[in-house]
């Protein structure tokens, strides 16, 4: 049964009350965002230069290298956010998903609009990641308070971005921070956040730890 709903606050969403808990974002954590942005970017004759994890100032014309302005970049993503639904997904991502979903509850708490929430959710259906999506806005720690307050048994926490690993520590200290970047080229530009108890590689890595701590708390 696919979700076809999306989620503005935690109380809505259904838990079962007895089962451990993973909250994870989309971009770059399941999802493929650099990725296709750059697809998106080169259909208009311009790249991602990457040399800081952030997408303003880094946004280049082909032929002469020069950067967008801010104003720009903000409407070239704007339109690319419009209808995002064919991201591809991140290496191993959906299968790990899918066999921690035969025990856990599954939480994906994205920094989306309302708007932008349904054309995630057909990305999720393409893969078979049927997951209930909280749209968020801003620090992601008071969600995942309120999520895991819900839940009996460990939770955990996936995201790329170090500021909402700080926001997650300080609310839910007892939450398993798992910091994982999907895109190879952004992994050199953030460094490992004293928030967060495993810096994974890969997917691969990050089900391995939730595994372990799944199995010392049985």
């Amino acid at each position: 049964r696919m979700t076809r709903a999306f989620h503005t606050h935690p109380s809505t969403v259904p838990l079962d009350a007895g089962k451990p808990l993973l909250i994870v974002d989309a971009d770059e954590v399941i999802l493929r965002f650099a990725d296709g942005f750059d697809r998106f970017l080169a259909e208009r004759e311009l790249f991602l230069d990457l040399t800081t994890y952030r997408l303003h100032g880094n946004v280049k014309r082909r032929d002469d290298r020069t950067p967008v302005l801010d104003v720009e970049v903000t409407a070239l993503l704007d339109e690319f956010r419009a209808e995002l639904d064919w991201l591809d997904v991140v290496e191993d991502a959906d299968v790990v998903l899918k066999a921690l979903a035969k025990q856990m509850n599954i939480v994906v708490l994205s920094n989306v609009s309302e708007a932008q929430a349904p054309a995630r959710l057909r990305n999720f259906a393409k893969f078979d990641l049927p997951f209930p999506l909280i749209a968020n806005s801003g620090p992601k720690g008071p969600f995942v308070k309120a999520l895991a307050a819900r839940t009996g048994g460990p939770a955990f926490f996936v995201d790329d971005i170090p500021m909402h690993h700080a926001s997650v520590a300080e609310g839910s200290p007892d939450v398993f921070r798992i910091h994982l970047i999907g895109d190879e080229r952004l992994k050199p530009l953030l460094p490992v956040t004293p928030h967060a108890h495993l810096r994974a590689e890969t997917w691969r890595d990050a089900d391995a730890f939730i595994r372990a701590k799944l199995a010392e708390t049985k």
